[in-house]
């Protein structure tokens, strides 16, 4: 689906930053919600909407075990 999303865990990522949970959420929510930038009556759900999926993955990135030890 969204094939220009890289993977953010070890060994394919050492050091996984705000911003690179923010720029993965972001590439998320526009293929979702099919705008680039929404229209302005749509830029509060747009917004939360990547808030939310940057939440997730770092939930995602704290709590996986990759091997013998966290992902993050």
């Amino acid at each position: 689906m969204c094939r220009s999303i890289k993977t953010l865990r070890p060994p394919y990522q050492e050091v996984v930053t705000e911003d690179d949970m923010h720029a993965a959420a972001l590439q998320y929510v526009r293929k979702v919600s099919g705008f680039r930038a929404p229209a302005p009556h749509n830029a509060e759900a747009f917004d939360a909407a990547v808030a939310a999926v940057t939440a997730a993955t770092r939930d995602l990135l704290d709590t996986l075990v990759v091997g013998a030890r966290r992902a993050r």
